[in-house]
């Protein structure tokens, strides 16, 4: 039994909801390995952020930004300053939370704690105040 809405549709609009239907599809089967990656990037980025070194700093405004990007600013000019597998990591992270299914800090132990504590031992500016 044909829908009469769908018979309704252009020939483009078929071709637009299948692209959209096949895109989904896609997005699907590769989610496993972009979370899965994501998210060990994300704990060796949190490991560097707790550091000392020139790049800690970077990479803590960059988790900042993700955990609450209107308090906390990054430009994206920074990356520049960061190692090849740093940078990477940034990225694995960035895509994963494309399409988060919860927000970067619920993925730790009293997340929220850990990212408001970055903040401090970076004295990140906090443009909400």
């Amino acid at each position: 039994m044909s829908n009469p809405k769908n018979d309704e549709l252009s020939p483009e609009a078929h071709a637009a909801f299948e692209a959209l239907r096949a895109e989904r599809e896609r997005q699907a089967r590769e989610w496993p390995a972009i979370k899965a990656a994501g998210l060990e990037a994300l704990k060796r980025l949190v490991k560097i952020a707790k550091g000392d070194s020139g790049q800690c700093r970077y990479v803590a405004m960059f988790l900042l930004s993700l955990y609450n990007g209107s308090r906390f600013k990054f430009d994206l000019t920074d990356f520049r300053a960061l190692d090849r597998e740093i940078f990477d990591d940034c990225m694995a992270v960035l895509k994963m939370d494309r399409t988060p299914e919860q927000e970067v800090h619920c993925y730790f132990e009293n997340g929220g704690a850990l990212w408001e504590q970055m903040a401090k031992d970076w004295n990140v500016t906090d443009y909400s105040r």
